[in-house]
């Protein structure tokens, strides 16, 4: 325990950083919260918890929420710790290269604002997009609705020394001021939600100088896919895919004082954890031609694809 840390740091077994906790309040009221022996709000009085250095910050609502509850016990608990923790590394090249095309597409028009600027990442899982916009410069909050995601978060950050913090928050409740972060963040995320314009809503209020929103796109291709079998209609973790369309995005961040960047729907298939066909298409000889087939696809049909970008400033 070291010198700079504080009473009310201590009195949580571990530290919260002091720059985060600047930074929060109460998803219930948004007034300050006091860091005592318990985190409690100075308006309303909620109290939250701290589990291992994680912020709780759930509104009670949240925490009655049926839908909610099952997709935090969902992700708490029915997926591969080891492989959320790591991926993509140790996955095969092909299924490496779609995630980092993925996320370099998700910021293409942002990256000049990302050294120093504070990014929270919504729905942000076991970390994949915070350590990647931690490495790009950003101080990076990495929140989910699920204990376990950000548990495995927490444990990825650690476990290849890169640094962003972690914290539990609804995306509807954000326990943020309006405009507290410079930028926000979501990769799919959005559509697990039965109303994804509720979470857009207060992404938008939260973020004061840009947004990054990256989804499944509402499109007659995935449909097609969908009635065949090759796409889901409904996750796992029970909810519907809800898409979105490029147009509702960019009109709903206008309203919000936000004009798009950057806006594109593309082509892209992947399974969550790689299958046989995308380790052979990895191999020496099929990824070259597996990889340049893609992007000549993108290049005369991505405007039709199935994978959705929009990136807004104010």
């Amino acid at each position: 325990m070291t010198g700079s840390e504080t009473k009310d740091e201590r009195a949580h077994g571990a530290v919260v950083p002091a720059w985060l906790r600047r930074l929060l309040v109460c998803p219930a009221c948004r007034a300050s919260l006091c860091w005592a022996d318990e985190v409690a709000c100075s308006g309303c009085g909620c109290h939250y918890p701290v589990v291992d250095g994680i912020p709780v910050l759930l509104a009670e609502d949240a925490r009655d929420d049926a839908h909610k509850a099952g997709q935090s016990t969902h992700f708490d608990h029915a997926v591969a710790h080891e492989f959320e923790v790591e991926r993509p590394r140790g996955a095969p090249a092909l299924y490496r290269f779609l995630i980092e095309e993925k996320l370099r597409r998700s910021v293409c028009a942002l990256r000049p604002l990302l050294p120093g600027a504070t990014a929270l990442v919504v729905c942000g899982g076991s970390g994949l997009e915070g350590e990647f916009l931690a490495r790009l410069g950003a101080r990076v909050i990495c929140s989910d609705l699920s204990l376990g995601a950000a548990r495995r978060a927490a444990e990825r950050a650690r476990r290849h020394g890169v640094s962003f913090a972690v914290l539990v928050a609804d995306v509807e409740r954000l326990p943020f001021a309006d405009r507290g972060v410079d930028l926000v963040y979501v990769h799919d995320g959005l559509h697990h939600l039965p109303d994804p314009a509720r979470g857009l809503h207060e992404m938008a209020r939260v973020a004061g100088r840009a947004v990054s929103v990256n989804e499944p796109a509402r499109a007659a291709l995935t449909w097609l896919a969908v009635r065949l079998g090759w796409a889901l209609a409904r996750e796992a973790a029970g909810n519907p895919v809800m898409r979105l369309a490029r147009t509702e995005v960019t009109t709903l961040l206008m309203g919000h004082g936000f004009a798009a960047v950057h806006a594109e729907r593309y082509a892209m298939h992947y399974r969550h954890e790689p299958g046989r066909l995308c380790a052979i298409l990895s191999r020496r000889g099929w990824l070259a031609p597996t990889i340049g087939s893609w992007r000549l696809m993108n290049a005369l049909l991505g405007r039709f694809g199935n994978k959705l970008t929009v990136q807004a400033v104010r």
